[in-house]
């Protein structure tokens, strides 16, 4: 072999050492199945990712609260343990308390209302709010309308949910406005949500469809009234030091693949809406779709008063008269 076939081997192995090396991993997880909305939004987040830094970033991506719970996974973003999560809002208020107003019940008309507002200005401005606590929020996705199962009785009105035992998230403003329904609050992670049902030691939860689904609650809940009594978004998180470390180019790469993870998540939770009840009918669920949601929200107008104080009725105003 010639001494320039060497030196040119030397050469090509050394390019390819150091394009191996330039290759930089990070973890993204979740607390839901991958055959989950929130599956479809991370696998398309990396895929999405190493597309556009042609390989340079690599995600790896964990499921069923694999890494931790959601609050354990926000707080290991926080400290730069972990690179990103794709988490509700559920325990987000505990980080960033501007976020606490998104959980207000009845808050939003529909879908199509909450994610004009979640992609408009007053979410884009609550998307800063995390800068200083040490996160980079790339962008709102979605869980979807959360709505009640349980294992004791159908829920038809407010009346019918007083004494049942629910597991809630570990969010202020959800505990606040089942207490006023009556229902004994029971805050766990999701992590613990089917055994604790299994084995009795809560009544009932409350989740959107695609939850309810991907989670296999049929198993272990007979009741599901569609509610749709808050609706719930989910956001991509990223550490904020990690984030900072990107070329410009490499930012906005990040940043338009959660904004590509978030529309394939909400086809998902759209797919799962139309034709999720069907399912779980065919599970053996009774599903109570036509309740009086106008004798829910009076139920609780006192609750809604002691919102109006805390988050200011102007801005709670801003939101549901937002076009």
């Amino acid at each position: 072999m010639k001494l320039s076939q060497l030196a040119l081997g030397a050469v090509l192995s050394l390019g390819l050492m150091a394009g191996a090396a330039a290759q930089t991993t990070m973890r993204i997880n979740i607390s839901t199945a991958q055959n989950s909305h929130q599956g479809v939004g991370i696998d398309t987040f990396a895929r999405e990712v190493e597309k556009r830094t042609n390989g340079r970033y690599k995600i790896q991506t964990f499921y069923n609260a694999s890494l931790g719970s959601e609050r354990e996974s926000i707080e290991a973003v926080q400290l730069g343990t972990q690179e990103l999560t794709l988490t509700s809002t559920g325990p987000v208020p505990n980080f960033v308390p501007e976020t606490k107003i998104l959980d207000v019940p009845f808050l939003f008309r529909d879908k199509a209302h909450a994610r004009a507002v979640l992609d408009g200005p007053i979410g884009q401005e609550l998307l800063t709010k995390f800068d200083a606590k040490g996160f980079k929020a790339l962008a709102w996705a979605e869980n979807g309308f959360r709505h009640m199962t349980n294992s004791k009785r159908d829920v038809k009105a407010p009346e019918d949910l007083k004494g049942l035992k629910m597991r809630t998230m570990e969010n202020p403003v959800h505990i606040a406005a089942y207490k006023g329904f009556g229902i004994v609050t029971t805050p766990m992670a999701f992590a613990e949500v089917f055994t604790a049902l299994q084995q009795g030691t809560v009544d009932g939860q409350e989740n959107p469809l695609s939850v309810i689904i991907s989670a296999n609650f049929a198993q272990v809940q007979k009741h599901l009234s569609l509610t749709g009594h808050v609706y719930s978004p989910c956001l991509i998180l990223m550490n904020k030091a990690a984030f900072e470390k990107l070329s410009a180019a490499d930012k906005q790469a990040f940043i338009d693949s959660a904004r590509e993870a978030a529309k394939a998540n909400r086809a998902r939770v759209d797919e799962d809406d139309a034709k999720g009840v069907a399912d779980l009918r065919a599970k053996g669920m009774t599903v109570i779709d036509n309740v009086d949601k106008s004798k829910f929200v009076a139920a609780l107008a006192p609750v809604n008063a002691e919102f109006e104080k805390q988050f200011g009725k102007a801005n709670l105003e801003k939101i549901r008269n937002f076009k």
